[in-house]
């Protein structure tokens, strides 16, 4: 088994195509196919079920792309390790993020990175949190800027970044509007607008109405916050999210409400690493800009 045959069947899996993922690893298709038909050979079992219309893994497919990018992660940083022992930093920084993370100005901080180390190669994904660690646990990505992560769920190292308090936005016609405060049960009934699932903000949300023990409705479901804003200001919902969204161009004509209540939720933004030993030289490089301040 060789890492380029790990690296074409990781390709046809994320694809779920195996001529875009041709495309991607700059093979012809017949050597892409021919090199996972080895792979299959080798461990003598299918490792995609292959219709005219799609590609999928199998169940043996699906346990080998967790070890499979976990080696191929592992020799990237071998790899890396070796140039900085050099005195050079070459190779791949994979970087995620989600969007609108508090504490950071991620522009700033990939630039300043980039001026350091123009020959790393970066590259960043924009995702919610859940997908973030899975994606620094699984090796696909090097470092990740979530946000409410616990403790429990994470056996890396967690850096904080900010921890901000939750307000309710709403359009300036709404009946909290001219609040100073809005109680839990006050917003019993109301239509929320809110992010997936997966994403911090949506996570906070829920885990402080779970809390205050108030059942709430998410009628409007985005994945970005420029339309949660919008969807506010024509009235279509309330929000529950970051303060630091209330500042945004897009919500100058929207009102935050304070939270009443003994328990006030919190937003908080953290840097999602591996363990020590699995830090690779890119995140290192780039966590130290971040405790120096850069990106703020």
């Amino acid at each position: 088994m060789e890492l380029r045959q790990l690296e074409h069947f990781v390709a046809v899996a994320q694809e779920q195509h195996f001529t875009r993922a041709a495309e991607r690893v700059a093979v012809s298709q017949s050597g892409l196919s021919a090199s996972v038909r080895a792979l299959e050979q080798e461990l003598r079992t299918p490792l995609f079920s292959r219709t005219t219309r799609s590609v999928r893994l199998t169940e043996a497919g699906r346990a080998l792309l967790v070890e499979a990018e976990r080696t191929l992660a592992g020799a990237r940083a071998a790899k890396d390790a070796v140039d900085a022992v050099r005195g050079l930093l070459r190779g791949t920084l994979s970087v995620g993020v989600e969007q609108c993370v508090a504490g950071l100005n991620l522009p700033r901080l990939l630039a300043a990175f980039h001026r350091e180390h123009p020959h790393m190669e970066i590259r960043l994904r924009q995702e919610g949190t859940t997908n973030l660690v899975d994606g620094v646990a699984g090796g696909r990505l090097d470092i990740a800027f979530a946000a409410t992560v616990s403790p429990v769920e994470w056996r890396g190292e967690l850096v904080p970044l900010a921890r901000e308090p939750m307000v309710l936005l709403c359009s300036p016609g709404h009946r909290l509007a001219s609040a100073d405060r809005a109680g839990w049960d006050e917003l019993a009934g109301e239509a929320f607008i809110d992010f997936h699932p997966d994403f911090g903000p949506r996570r906070a949300a829920d885990e402080a109405f779970a809390a205050a023990r108030v059942r709430r409705t998410v009628a409007l479901e985005v994945n970005d916050v420029h339309t949660l804003l919008e969807l506010v200001r024509e009235g279509l919902g309330i929000a529950v999210v970051p303060h630091h969204f209330s500042r945004k161009p897009e919500a100058t004509c929207l009102v935050a409400v304070a939270l009443d209540g003994a328990d006030q939720p919190y937003y908080e933004s953290v840097v999602v690493l591996p363990a020590a030993q699995a830090l690779s030289p890119g995140a290192r490089a780039l966590m130290a800009l971040v405790r120096e301040g850069t990106g703020h």
